[in-house]
């Protein structure tokens, strides 16, 4: 655990991202990126309609945000985030480490870790936080749907209070090593029940089940503001024009809040973004 407090965590080094970084870094402030990977620009093979580029490749574009960001001195972590804590001070939880700040940006794209045919029992059966709604099931039959560190990570919060706990991986192998653990490997057909989720067909079975916990993958903006308490729009973190969400102290920016999903608007909605941090870090002085 790293004992820098942070001006701002940044999740996401994406256009957002890496320009919300910049921006605060020239305000004075000292901002630290986190991000597994490059996102989905990475797999533009051309970009022919963003200012100052004739034609630039995805990834070339990402490299050469990255690299502006390193020259000015900003930290870019790469790691996988499990959890946030938003409140007394931002506190985010990765795979290889525990990182804290004053404030958090969010740019982690568009991605989202949900499964739509679980969608109907959202709030009635479905979850996307263990650590938020795991109590109310602990003497139910629950499952966990994921397969990779996120998917061990919530495990980890619900296997000590849910004895009848399951893990579908929807398909996919298990990639972490879970001990003692029921696992069903069988693709997920459907959730079913009336009011509220009754059980799970898979291609093979059907099996009773009460509670379900999402956890696909890795972190997505819509898991962790599931997570958080963040407002939604549809699929989409919902913001003020300062790019502030309903969480003091909490920013998101690009994809994530919808839009036009454009290189220049996650770039505007950075340094959108990063003037509303700084103002605020101005005042908390």
């Amino acid at each position: 655990m790293s004992n820098i407090i942070y001006d701002c965590i940044v999740i996401g080094k994406g256009p957002c991202g890496i320009s919300t970084a910049i921006y605060l870094k020239r305000y004075g402030y000292n901002p630290i990126v986190i991000a597994k990977d490059n996102g989905s620009l990475e797999k533009a093979h051309l970009i022919e309609n963003y200012y100052g580029f004739k034609s630039i490749s995805g990834i070339d574009l990402i490299n050469n945000g990255i690299e502006q960001a390193k020259s000015l001195g900003i930290e870019i972590v790469s790691d996988e985030v499990l959890q946030i804590e938003p409140y007394d001070g931002i506190s985010v939880e990765c795979k290889n480490g525990i990182y804290k700040a004053k404030t958090l940006m969010l740019a982690l794209g568009s991605q989202k870790g949900k499964l739509a045919i679980a969608s109907k029992f959202e709030g009635v059966g479905v979850s996307y936080c263990a650590t938020c709604d795991g109590f109310f099931y602990r003497k139910k039959k629950t499952c966990i749907i994921g397969n990779k560190d996120y998917m061990l990570h919530e495990y980890e919060v619900l296997k000590n209070m849910i004895p009848d706990l399951t893990i579908f991986t929807n398909g996919e192998e298990l990639l972490v090593d879970v001990k003692d653990a029921k696992v069903v490997k069988e693709k997920i057909v459907s959730f079913n029940g009336d009011e509220k989720l009754e059980s799970i067909t898979t291609v093979n079975n059907t099996y009773e089940m009460d509670g379900a916990f999402i956890a696909i993958g890795s972190q997505t903006a819509f898991s962790l503001a599931k997570h958080i308490g963040i407002e939604l729009d549809g699929n989409f973190i919902k913001v003020d024009s300062n790019m502030k969400t309903n969480i003091d102290g909490v920013y998101a920016g690009g994809d994530c809040v919808g839009g036009l999903l454009q290189v220049s608007k996650a770039v505007s909605d950075g340094a959108i973004a990063a003037a509303a941090i700084a103002k605020k870090l101005k005042n908390s002085n």
